[in-house]
């Protein structure tokens, strides 16, 4: 059996899932929540993913991600190898923790974002783990409702944005919680072709626009791609705008790390560190980027000359 289309490109709102081989359990600690967030959050940073709203189940894990600049496949790579890794090497286990290739529908957001919101925010009620939503603490809907303060690689004003008014996070409260107690449909039973969840309009633009002549082959590209500053061009830049050399290798290795895109393994040899050393300067940076003013400055500056933009493909 074929497998479901990959359809990418920038500006796309996915549903993702992914679940554990054998429906085996992927969170089995606080711990494992916590570091899997992390990679939620270093995705966003390094790969421009957003995050409008997720929960963590015990042998699974449901997104609604958008992808600015048209590079699921990048981030989910990102999100689950580097989750497995930490999985395997931390119970001493090797092999396959997902089962097979996660699953992403192309969403028609305007049409759904907010009953796939509610979705995934019900599934801990839908299985019987919690009578309502805010008792489960690994999910974004605490955040998203002001219970808890919002993470800052988690976007929840679109969502609301769909809720006229200042009290919006409440009328979303009351939008979730009606859906226990009345008889709400699935928005994935709409999923067409285990692929696209939309209008039949926004089926046959997107089969249009993206597949073309081209129904076979399941290798669909992007039509467009937004241009992500080089390993090369960031050192070039930084060069130029950083005179002090050991700032300007700090500064190097953040921008690297947080917005080139590239692995850990291609940043390491180029500053002659490690993957793990990479990291570790990148987040000592942030925290300097953050308290003082003169940095944050120099960060502007680099930003400015890095300023990406969009071509066609």
């Amino acid at each position: 059996m074929a497998r479901p289309l990959r359809i990418e490109y920038p500006g796309a709102f996915y549903h993702v899932t992914s679940r554990g081989n054998e429906q085996r359990d992927v969170f089995k600690s606080k711990k494992d929540r916590e570091q899997f967030l992390s990679y939620l959050e270093s995705a966003v940073a390094r790969y421009g993913a957003v995050i409008h709203s997720y929960c963590l189940m015990n042998n699974h894990y449901h997104l609604l991600m958008e992808t600015p600049v048209g590079n699921l496949s990048q981030i989910m790579r990102h999100i689950n190898g580097a989750y497995t890794t930490y999985f395997n090497t931390k119970r001493k286990r090797s092999g396959h923790l997902f089962q097979g290739r996660y699953k992403a529908i192309l969403v028609e957001v305007d049409r759904y974002a907010t009953e796939l919101s509610r979705y995934i925010h019900l599934n801990p009620v839908r299985a019987g783990i919690t009578s309502n939503p805010e008792e489960h603490l690994w999910s974004s809907y605490r955040q998203t409702i002001g219970m808890t303060e919002t993470a800052k690689w988690l976007t929840t004003s679109f969502v609301l944005g769909y809720f006229d008014g200042e009290d919006a996070r409440d009328k979303y409260r009351k939008f979730v919680n009606d859906a226990i107690t009345m008889e709400i449909s699935n928005p994935l039973q709409n999923v067409i072709a285990s692929t696209i969840l939309g209008s039949n309009e926004f089926v046959r633009e997107k089969s249009q626009e993206l597949l073309g002549e081209r129904k076979g082959d399941r290798n669909i590209p992007a039509v467009r791609i937004l241009n992500r500053p080089t390993i090369d061009e960031i050192i070039e830049v930084v060069k130029n705008e950083v005179h002090d050399e050991s700032l300007a290798k700090k500064v190097g290795i953040y921008f690297c790390h947080r917005h080139s895109g590239a692995r850990l393994r291609e940043i390491g040899e180029r500053s002659g560190l490690s993957e793990a050393a990479i990291t570790q300067a990148s987040r000592r940076f942030r925290l300097e980027y953050e308290s003082n003013e003169t940095v944050r400055r120099i960060v502007g500056l680099v930003e400015a000359k890095l300023n990406m933009s969009v071509v066609e493909t």
